[in-house]
């Protein structure tokens, strides 16, 4: 029998002021739940328009459990679609993307589509006069997704038709992102390689919440960076010059006081990011030529402002991260209640010296592949707490952590840096976008 499915009640009591449900993690019909109601209600990442250059040109992704199709028009607009044939349902694009030249073809009975998703062709169409074909939905062509939204080249969609708008979802959040795209002199990112996947045995919200847990690096990855770093004093010998993979993975060892005093900002709906007076970010060394181009594209002030702001792990809820220093983007892709595709996205920054981008791609690498420096410490953790959750000896997970009685839900804040508040707005937002298309059988119950 359902505990929750509809039960907009049992599923928000989940969620106490300070505590989650174990699950909220391990529960199979939890997670049937979220990809019914949460991603639906919510404003989703489906790719960058860069990967969408020249008409024709299409990405596939998955909102929830729906895929879905995006494409590059011959006008220059680009079309979000539910990656269907209205004909027989056959998934009209199966690879991540490529180019389709001036329509679609269904594999299975060759209708075709323009790339705005409009029905172009059907063989032997007279087998359908006189039947009513024209007044049905196929006769429309690709079901299309009526929310999109394309943020400084980022491509949104919320599947639901009625919800938040996508300004008041993201609200000032979207400094991130303006931060990342303007660390570029032209004011433009691309993408020119595919990410980085693997998969992790674990829920997917699991890897949102460590995105901004600063009381474990130390810790968890003391026996991999830790070790990198003491070996690199050791072998240093009279070198002044720290190499870029130090320079990455070092700082992972910073004390709990470091990140204290970097502080953590939150959003309402679920989003927020360490590093606001400092991050791991902040001491890279300088890029030869660099600066110039971003005095001469921005001006002096503008351009101090722009490289002075090193965010560490930006959430954008439900289930993205973007590294704006680094201009990386990892997407947390639901597979089942235990199972997480982690993609992790490289931009380029249009008219930047290469260095830049090596450094990107070298972060990427050693923080982020299964073959690296410390993403693997995460791994196991996530691991051992999805099997540990199921224990019956405590059913609640604590996010009790720096908790004030007075916080409120929805609310833009600087909090000290090793905060669990972070994790609280998140579930205050997953409880809230789980049940936002049930509140009238709460309205009933009360």
């Amino acid at each position: 029998m359902s505990r929750y499915s509809g039960n907009a009640r049992s599923i928000a009591a989940l969620v106490r002021e300070a505590e989650v449900h174990r699950d909220v993690y391990i529960d199979p019909e939890i997670f049937d739940i979220e990809m019914e109601h949460l991603f639906p209600n919510s404003w989703v990442y489906v790719g960058h328009a860069s990967q969408l250059a020249k008409p024709g040109d299409f990405v596939t992704a998955t909102i929830g459990r729906q895929p879905v199709l995006a494409s590059r028009h011959s006008d220059g607009s680009i079309h979000v679609f539910y990656n269907r044939c209205p004909h027989k349902g056959v998934k009209i694009a199966t690879e991540p993307c490529g180019n389709t030249g001036k329509f679609f073809r269904c594999p299975y009975h060759a209708w075709s589509f323009k790339t705005d998703g409009s029905l172009l062709a059907i063989p032997l169409k007279k087998g359908y006069e006189g039947t009513g074909f024209g007044d049905t939905e196929a006769n429309e062509g690709l079901s299309r997704i009526k929310n999109v939204v394309v943020y400084r080249d980022f491509i949104f969609a919320r599947l639901n038709e009625t919800g938040v708008s996508f300004e008041d979802y993201f609200g000032q959040s979207l400094s991130t992102i303006d931060n990342m795209v303007d660390r570029s002199p032209e004011g433009r990112l691309e993408i020119v390689a595919a990410p980085i996947r693997y998969m992790h045995t674990c829920n997917w919200k699991m890897l949102v919440e460590n995105q901004t847990d600063t009381c474990h690096p130390m810790v968890a990855h003391e026996s991999s960076a830790g070790t990198a770093v003491k070996v690199w004093k050791r072998e240093q010998g009279d070198s002044t010059e720290t190499p870029m993979a130090v320079q990455l993975y070092g700082p992972f060892m910073s004390p709990y006081e470091f990140y204290e005093q970097s502080g953590i900002r939150i959003w309402p709906n679920g989003h927020g990011h360490t590093g606001v007076a400092n991050s791991i970010h902040s001491n890279y060394a300088d890029v030869g030529g660099y600066l110039g181009q971003m005095i001469a594209a921005y001006g002096e002030t503008r351009a101090n402002e722009i490289l002075g702001e090193v965010r560490h792990n930006t959430v954008y809820f439900p289930n993205i991260m973007v590294k704006g220093a680094v201009q990386i983007l990892r997407n947390f892709i639901p597979i089942a209640v235990d199972k997480t595709l982690v993609e992790s996205w490289v931009y380029r920054l249009v008219g930047a010296p290469d260095k830049l981008y090596e450094r990107a791609l070298m972060y990427n690498r050693f923080i982020n592949a299964p073959t690296s420096i410390v993403g693997h410490d995460d791994l196991e953790m996530y691991e051992r707490a999805q099997e540990g959750l199921k224990s019956n000896g405590n059913q609640w997970v604590n996010l009790r952590r720096l908790f004030e009685r007075d916080e409120q839900p929805d609310v833009i804040a600087v909090i000290n840096g090793t905060s669990e508040r972070q994790m609280r707005n998140q579930f205050h937002a997953w409880a809230k976008f789980m049940t936002m298309d049930m509140d009238k059988q709460v309205e009933a119950a009360e």
